[in-house]
């Protein structure tokens, strides 16, 4: 009986490290927000991918096929591209969670291959469903490819604001903590990038929050940088740090 007993414990052990594991490939990680008695779900896809619900709008953001299983999320009301770099910008993805009314955002080096989206540059504002939808500048200014120009030149790519019942939301895409940071305000939930070469330092991102001052940073598109560097940088009376698996 004992024998039986033991077996019968670790088959089923088994099966809950089997469930727990599909889980973990079914749902990225998440966090909801209440904002004037409606949701706001936040799922960390990962590296630069994320899907935010706006009660019931979804809303997908540089969706790529290596950082999740788009064939088990939902389908978008909304898809929002910050650049072409096929690390942001993965037309697998787009399809798997494409409708017959997905609207595409994107910038305008990225309508090449999204033809039917729609462009929006730095400076523009959007009212799409529930939201308002305005890009802003994401470039570098430091950081520089081999043949000296910047990996992400000025005027090329996009961060988006997306405003939901009295919420910002500030999604940066690459980009380093660059002057037009000072005029980003009110910002409740920031996503700043934190991976070298081609975003920010550790410092960096303190600088940008120190600029937005956020009331939540989710850093994202981290790669290999640790994000514990970045804790004692920022003040966290003013700006709370999440770090989730957004490598």
């Amino acid at each position: 009986m004992r024998i039986k007993l033991l077996l019968i414990i670790s088959f089923n052990t088994l099966i809950l490290m089997a469930q727990e594991n599909i889980s973990s490939q079914v749902k990225p990680d998440h966090d909801v927000i209440i904002a004037n008695g409606k949701s706001i779900g936040l799922w960390f896809v990962g590296h630069g991918s994320l899907m935010i619900k706006f009660d019931d709008y979804v809303v997908h953001i540089d969706p790529v096929s290596e950082m999740g299983n788009y064939n088990l999320m939902p389908g978008a009301d909304l898809i929002l591209i910050s650049h072409h770099h096929s690390d942001h910008l993965d037309l697998k993805a787009i399809k798997l969670i494409e409708k017959d009314n997905t609207k595409i955002i994107a910038n305008a080096l990225s309508v090449d291959r999204v033809p039917d989206a729609v462009v929006m540059k730095n400076g523009d504002t959007l009212h799409e469903g529930p939201l308002t939808i305005e890009a802003v500048p994401a470039y570098n200014l430091k950081h520089k490819n081999s043949m000296g120009n910047p990996f992400h030149p000025k005027g090329e790519g996009n961060g988006y604001i997306i405003s939901f019942e009295g919420k910002r939301i500030y999604i940066a895409g690459d980009t380093e903590n660059i002057p037009e940071m000072a005029y980003i305000k009110n910002i409740d939930i920031a996503f700043l990038p934190m991976n070298l070469p081609y975003t920010m330092t550790p410092e960096m991102v303190a600088e940008a929050v120190g600029m937005i001052k956020p009331v939540i940073l989710y850093p994202y598109h981290y790669g290999s940088t640790n994000t514990d560097l970045l804790l004692p940088l920022v003040d966290s009376t003013e700006t709370e740090i999440r770090i989730r698996d957004l490598k």
